[in-house]
């Protein structure tokens, strides 16, 4: 079985492909290879038992994704993208990057003439308020950011190549992910991860919004498992609909605070200091903040059980089971 990743060197990317190269095969099947595409190098997984291709390139370019679909994967992960607070700040460039490579990506299997599964990491930013308490899989489609709406056309690509028969497509509606590992990114929810992943080395975060911010989050471990799944799961189980909100955890920023209290003590909560940014609020209260997500449970995916859970499994994951100064 061959992999595509786009989007490889990402934070999402990279553990896929760590998860996929410690496994050594997808849905039974053995891999026999995975290429790992993104704008800057990816990083090849340490252990792999077959080869790692890492390549970089500018996916809308004309050409790049006849390229990579030459070799006829079978299993493309698009995961590559302009974040929100970026393609909301640039508008050109989010729609080149996040709409055309799609586009280009799915013409290019289009013309290859096969068939492979197609997972698409959409986004929560699809919907749009005004919202009920807990948004039901039926809800309409509403973005208000241009991040949502990029989003958004590439669900209806994808559910009508897939009725097409192009390819098999499943999309798959991220919560926001938190705890990221490492440096802060242009994502206008980068703060969600901020203001518990730097308290937890002993560094200071700042928060731009109030505590009563309310979003919906899931783990990267769960992201991972999220994409698996969906690159798994028999398709004629999910049906025509083929965009699932995913399961996570719905907590105001209040309720994160007080889980950071709870697994690193009050002098980590000390560390995050308030600094309201009047774009991000105003970003962010555009959001969705909880879902029912019945399809996707009923389906198999699963998500964190806790906040609590969340921060726990970056201390694992990334801190090696410690807190404190690195």
């Amino acid at each position: 079985m061959k992999v595509l990743i786009l989007g490889g060197a990402g934070m999402v990317g990279r553990k896929l492909a760590e998860r996929l190269a410690r496994d050594g095969e997808l849905g039974g099947k053995a891999i026999s290879q995975i290429t790992l595409y993104d704008v800057v190098e990816p990083t090849a997984p340490a252990g792999a038992s077959f080869p790692v291709t890492c390549e970089t390139g500018d996916l809308p370019a004309d050409g790049e994704t006849d390229r990579l679909i030459a070799a006829k994967p079978d299993v493309v992960f698009h995961l590559a993208a302009i974040v929100s607070g970026e393609a909301e700040l640039d508008f050109e460039k989010g729609y080149r990057i996040n709409l055309g490579g799609t586009q280009n990506l799915f013409e290019s299997i289009h013309k290859a003439q096969y068939a492979p599964r197609v997972v698409f990491t959409s986004s929560i930013a699809v919907y749009g308020a005004p919202f009920p308490e807990a948004i039901p899989d039926e809800f309409h489609l509403t973005p208000l950011t241009s991040y949502g709406t990029q989003k958004a056309i590439g669900e209806l690509l994808l559910a009508d190549y897939t009725r097409k028969g192009i390819f098999d497509g499943v999309g798959i509606r991220l919560p926001t992910i938190c705890v990221r590992p490492g440096k802060p990114n242009k994502a206008a929810s980068g703060f969600f991860s901020n203001i518990i992943r730097e308290p937890l080395v002993g560094e200071g975060a700042v928060l731009p919004v109030s505590e009563d911010v309310r979003h919906w989050h899931a783990s990267p471990r769960s992201a991972v498992n999220f994409l698996i799944h969906a690159a798994t799961i028999d398709g004629d189980l999910i049906g025509p609909r083929r965009n699932l909100a995913m399961p996570g955890v719905s907590v105001t920023v209040g309720e994160q605070i007080e889980a950071l209290r709870r697994v690193a003590g009050d002098d980590a909560v000390k560390l995050i200091r308030s600094e309201p940014d009047d774009l991000i609020v105003s970003v962010v209260s555009g959001w969705a903040r909880n879902f029912e997500t019945r399809r996707a449970l009923d389906l198999g995916f699963q998500a964190d059980a806790s906040f609590d859970d969340i921060i726990k499994v970056h201390i694992e994951d990334e801190l090696d089971g410690k807190i404190g100064p690195r």
